[in-house]
């Protein structure tokens, strides 16, 4: 039997996807996480039991789930998909012996006893019997019907050699003085010898001293060459890492903002790190392997003329020595696999304490919190121990291999010494050379770790690359503002595509051309999710969003944007000045439009009031602002902007009432001719509106103007009944 095939989850999100991957391996399938995604998106929670059961459906694998015990898990058919610490899926796919076999999607493979096993298995007790949950396959005539065709376009090394070539006269200038250096070190052995056989020999101390004299001028030579190749060469790193990290982030601005959603913040800042491997690999690892593979093959060509039976067993003990380096392998690539993992909760949880340390304080939940971040560095801290363990265990073997090779190899030339057949400065040149050939040996096995790291690295990345832009393909841009309507049919929509209830229902709707649209709803009836897809976040709906008439899965996104001024909830205030704030497009600020924009949001007023005015840093790194001043900085960042069309999602909810009141009176000025759909609770803010739509959990209830629906007394009635404003 074929060993079972562990397939890497490249984030956290992705556990069930790589488990269905493996389950289909097994079963004669092979199908990439990333083509699965297409029939099974993860969500910002992962993928559900529900999720994996219809995409086990999709692919022709009858599935059966269910709660299970550890004995009958033991009669059950394997591999299964279970459910792991109640937050992960991993794969059982095998039991002997007692000894569970798993396969991890984030550690690797694991052997478990049945205690270990039972504390991340066991979740719940039911008929008296402590059970867990688990998924079972079995293929139908269907299976395999369904190809991958993206097996084969993964990225590999190729995909770096474009850094490489945009460099290549300083790789060229670098490979010439290695060359040289290389050169001028093979003078030394022969050198070595002269010395001894002959200048101490003949007693010739002019000669020994011209030798000496020799040996210091290559000395300074090859520093002189050792200091400019090191200058080229951090000249080319610096070059190299802004290329390609800008090209990861360049790529970050054209994916679908659908695609942040699954990412935590410690994934992608785990990849930015990733970058900093393969620089090193291409400016580093790659020179001192090509120094290497010459300096061996030149030492070796004058070991092998002094003596073939030392060279012989100089490359013996070096297999030996590689070979016992690449045991470890395997192993090394699983912990480097667990490090990651660990290294991007810690990253994700330490982001979160340090932002939230305010809050932490004024909860009074301190030691909860921190001991919550020592769990968590206690995890980074034991993958770290096993690492170390691991690399201590190669370096003992390493260096005991060395040992016994140099002792042999000495004892060989000492006998050959006195045996006549070697003289006293032929052997000490052997052992210069002998020095000089460990070196390359130990660069090849510095090479092999690295090039495994790029590997890992290049999976992880690979993903991002490889993902779809979100205008992937030639689409149209808005052309006629003249009409400005907005017409939503049978929309449907849900984050979780599995899941049983939708976000939003078969919702029908007209926002009208220059008129103002209020949509109102209880907290989580799917507001803000509406005005997301109309802004092109997500594309998996059911239905259509007409612009102009075009359906948005048609319309070039980004153009669509550029005519749409937004605030949402969670709108970012960045780390620059108030200006650069309100004026966030590319391009020179326009100061009148800039102080219009303020003033309509009635914050040039205090602006003016700071000693900077408007040129006062702002964000984390500056001012710190209160709730109110930041929804008015964002509020004059979509006056700025001018848009045909103006989406406000609870754009008012952090004012008082007088400035809100200022507020809501000027944007009614700025409003005309423009579509504008508000998102509110407040009666004040979406009484005056064109027209009123009531969403009540994803559907469209009801829909008016203030005074008809106050005379229906429905859902609108009941969300504003208790505002001062109905008696007027």
């Amino acid at each position: 039997m074929r060993a079972f095939k562990f397939i890497k989850q490249l984030d956290s999100m992705q556990c069930g996807l790589a488990c269905m991957a493996m389950i289909c391996y097994h079963w004669g399938q092979e199908y990439s996480v990333k083509f699965l995604n297409k029939f099974c998106t993860a969500s910002k929670d992962g993928v559900s039991f529900k999720g994996l059961s219809d995409l086990s459906d999709t692919l022709g694998l009858h599935c059966i789930s269910g709660k299970v015990s550890i004995q009958e898990l033991r009669e059950c058919p394997l591999p299964a998909i279970l459910h792991w610490n109640q937050n992960h899926f991993i794969v059982l796919y095998k039991i002997k012996n007692n000894k569970f076999y798993i396969a991890d999607p984030s550690k690797g493979k694991l052997v478990l006893n049945e205690t270990e096993f039972s504390q991340h298995f066991i979740s719940l007790t039911s008929d008296n019997k402590e059970k867990g949950l688990a998924m079972f396959f079995e293929p139908t005539e269907k299976f395999g019907i369904i190809k991958d065709d993206t097996i084969n376009n993964e990225r590999n090394f190729k995909f770096l050699s474009k850094y490489i070539f945009k460099h290549k006269l300083y790789f060229i200038q670098i490979i010439v003085g290695m060359i040289f250096a290389c050169c001028m070190q093979l003078l030394f052995p022969f050198l070595t010898q002269s010395i001894v056989d002959t200048g101490i020999h003949t007693k010739n101390i002019g000669l020994i001293w011209l030798i000496l004299i020799g040996e210091l001028t290559i000395v300074i030579g090859r520093t002189i060459t050792d200091v400019i190749r090191n200058w080229l060469l951090l000249h080319i790193s610096m070059r190299i890492n802004i290329s390609i990290v800008s090209d990861f982030f360049i790529k970050l601005l054209k994916l679908p903002m659908s695609f942040f959603d699954t990412k935590l913040m410690g994934d992608i800042f785990q990849r930015i790190s990733d970058h900093d491997r393969i620089q090193k690999f291409l400016t580093s690892q790659i020179l001192k392997i090509s120094f290497a593979v010459l300096s061996f093959f030149i030492f070796g060509i004058v070991l092998c003329y002094y003596n073939i039976t030392v060279f012989l067993i100089f490359l013996i003990g070096s297999f030996l020595y590689a070979t016992w380096i690449t045991l470890f392998l395997r192993k090394r690539r699983k912990i480097d696999y667990n490090l990651f993992e660990q290294q991007a909760a810690n990253q994700n949880r330490t982001y979160q304490f340090i932002t939230g340390i305010q809050e932490i304080k004024l909860q009074n939940c301190e030691i909860r919190r921190r001991l919550e971040w020592e769990d968590t560095q206690a995890d980074l801290f034991k993958v770290q121990m096993d690492s170390l363990k691991l690399q201590l265990q190669q370096e003992s073997g390493g260096v005991f291999i060395n040992e016994i090779k140099n002792i042999v190899i000495t004892v060989i030339t000492a006998t050959c010494v006195i045996s006549g057949d070697m003289s006293l400065g032929m052997m000490l040149a052997v052992q210069y050379i002998i020095g000089q050939l460990n070196s390359p040996i130990e660069q090849v096995v510095a090479f092999i770790y690295s090039l495994q790291d790029v590997k890992i690295s290049l999976e992880r990345i690979n993903e991002i690359h490889n993902a779809e832009n979100e205008d992937n393909h030639i689409k149209n841009n808005i052309t006629n503002l003249s009409d400005k309507t907005i017409t939503i049919k049978n929309l449907s929509f849900s984050y979780d595509s599995h899941a049983l209830t939708k976000t939003l229902d078969n919702i029908t709707l007209n926002i009208p051309s220059g008129k103002i649209t209020a949509i109102v709803g209880s907290s989580g009836s799917g507001k803000t999710t509406l005005i997301k897809l109309i802004l092109g976040y997500y594309s998996n709906i059911s239905g259509s969003i007409l612009i102009q008439n075009q359906d948005i899965r048609n319309i070039n996104l980004k153009d669509w944007r550029s005519h749409c001024g937004v605030v949402m909830q969670d709108g970012v205030i960045f780390s620059e000045s108030i200006a650069r704030n309100i004026a966030v497009e590319d391009g020179d600020i326009d100061y009148t439009r800039l102080e219009y924009a303020a003033q309509i949001a009635n914050i040039h007023d205090y602006i003016m009031s700071l000693p900077l005015k408007y040129n006062t840093q702002i964000g984390r790194d500056g001012m710190g602002l209160s709730q109110g001043q930041k929804q008015r900085i964002l509020i004059a960042r979509a006056v700025y902007k001018n848009p045909d069309f103006i989406f406000l999602d609870e754009a008012t909810n952090a004012l008082d009432a007088k400035n809100e009141k200022i507020i809501v009176e000027n944007l009614n000025k700025f409003y005309s001719g423009k579509t504008v759909v508000v998102v509110a609770h407040r009666l004040s803010t979406v009484k005056n509106a064109d027209q009123i739509i009531v969403i009540d959990e994803g559907k469209v209830v009801e829909s008016g103007e203030h005074y008809s629906l106050i005379a229906q007394k429905g859902k609108y009635y009941n969300l504003i009944h208790n505002q001062l404003e109905l008696g007027l």
